[in-house]
């Protein structure tokens, strides 16, 4: 009698999972796959994610101190070789790499340098690649420590 009943109720769960399978599926699993793709592949206007590299390089300071023993300045902490590239993308900007202490030209700075090497994510406005590039250069998102910055970064982007 225990062996029937087992199989009864074993029948009862499969024809329950059949009905309703998918949806407690889908119900389950939903906002899982929800968190994973806001957190990461979500896109963001691109002046929250301007505002979210400051916070993290500067606490978005204007006279932020200098950076990296010197070697980094300004509200986005702008490195000499990255200022180099922003003007080869952008030589119209003109200026020197002292004015990346200004917190506008910097911002010029760094959209001629996401223009350059974060192209399609510039224009998504993929968060975590512009992000990863801003700290790790060109092949920034390949790099696994851009992956601690990106995270510091998500914390300062609105929801």
């Amino acid at each position: 009698m225990a062996l029937r009943k087992v199989s009864t109720d074993a029948s009862s769960l499969r024809a329950l999972m059949t009905a309703f399978g998918p949806f407690l599926l889908v119900t389950i699993l939903l906002p899982f796959v929800m968190k994973a793709t806001n957190d990461s592949t979500r896109n963001w206007p691109i002046d929250q994610i301007l505002r979210a590299i400051r916070e993290v390089e500067s606490s978005d300071r204007e006279n932020a101190p200098d950076g990296d023993q010197g070697r980094a300045i300004g509200i986005y902490q702008i490195h000499l070789s990255y200022w180099v590239d922003a003007i080869a993308e952008k030589p119209q900007l003109g200026g020197t790499y002292q004015d990346c202490r200004q917190s506008a030209y910097a911002e010029q700075i760094v959209r001629a340098y996401m223009q350059r090497h974060a192209k399609e994510a510039w224009q998504s406005g993929n968060a975590e690649t512009i992000a990863r590039v801003h700290n790790g250069g060109p092949r920034g998102p390949d790099k696994p420590a851009t992956q601690i910055y990106w995270q510091r970064v998500k914390a300062h982007l609105i929801p």
